[in-house]
């Protein structure tokens, strides 16, 4: 009995120090870039790491379908500004009211990117701040190697 407790005890205290990893947010040109132990995390990734979290990770889920929403939009603007372009070049009569509306499309895809910026940035201040909050100071615990007649035990006090 007493061994399975310990090898429970053990396993919940690694479990949770290896998970309890904070998330850094560094400011890229037009982005953000998201790091855990040196590791830059995909928009999938943080959904993944944030699971354990459910008020981060509803913001990050919705800021997941937004990014999507907004490459969308704007890869349909970009083909729409870029195809009278193209018959400019090619030596043909441009339908500019197509750039007008891809440039309109680019525009709301701007917007929307925006926040998605916003929504994952305050995800990670939210699964970090619960981080903080469940890893407490006051827990040290104390661990001894123990021996007598019985055998050889390890003692944890806190």
């Amino acid at each position: 009995m007493k061994k399975a407790v310990l090898t429970l005890t053990i396993i919940i205290a690694s479990i949770t120090i290896s998970n309890a990893q904070k998330i850094s947010i560094e400011k890229t040109f037009g982005g953000l870039k998201f790091t855990q132990n040196g590791k830059n995390l995909t928009m999938n990734e943080l959904v993944s790491v944030m699971k354990s979290n459910p008020d981060s990770y509803k913001l990050i889920k919705s800021a997941k379908s937004n990014n999507l929403l907004a490459q969308v939009i704007g890869g349909v603007g970009g083909g729409l500004i870029g195809y009278p372009i193209g018959t400019v070049v090619g030596g043909g009569k441009p339908n500019w009211t197509l750039a007008g509306i891809g440039a309109g499309l680019v525009g709301i895809s701007i917007t929307i990117y925006s926040n998605v910026k916003k929504k994952a940035k305050k995800a990670v201040e939210i699964y970090n701040s619960n981080l903080n909050s469940t890893t407490s100071t006051n827990f040290n615990p104390n661990f001894k190697i123990l021996a007598n007649s019985n055998g050889i035990g390890l003692s944890m006090n806190f």
